[in-house]
């Protein structure tokens, strides 16, 4: 309804630098929500919780080790995701074991 008033469309169609869609978090939001999620699977579900901060820093790395736009909480949430991950790990793998059975 405004095209009319001199408020047109075709002077600036789409931004050049952003033509995906906007939907999704953003890279700084799953950064955050990847170091709470680690720092919360240190005491529990670290199984799960690990995982989860690994792929949300993944993700706000932008997929890739390279560039510049690494922010520090994303990179925080994938070391201290794969930390909690490799624990969660030792500590299912050391209670399969014989010894810590009833007998």
């Amino acid at each position: 309804m405004m095209a009319g008033f001199g408020h047109g469309t075709r002077g600036h169609p789409r931004s050049r630098s952003r033509t995906w869609s906007r939907n999704g978090p953003d890279s700084a939001t799953l950064g955050i929500i990847g170091t709470i999620c680690a720092i919360a699977g240190f005491f529990v579900l670290g199984i799960i919780l690990g995982p989860v901060a690994v792929v949300c820093g993944w993700l706000a790395m932008g997929r890739s080790w390279a560039g510049a736009n690494r922010s520090v909480p994303a990179l925080v949430a994938l070391v201290l995701g794969a930390i909690d991950t490799l624990l969660a790990v030792i500590w299912l793998a050391g209670a399969a074991t014989w010894g810590n059975g009833m007998f």
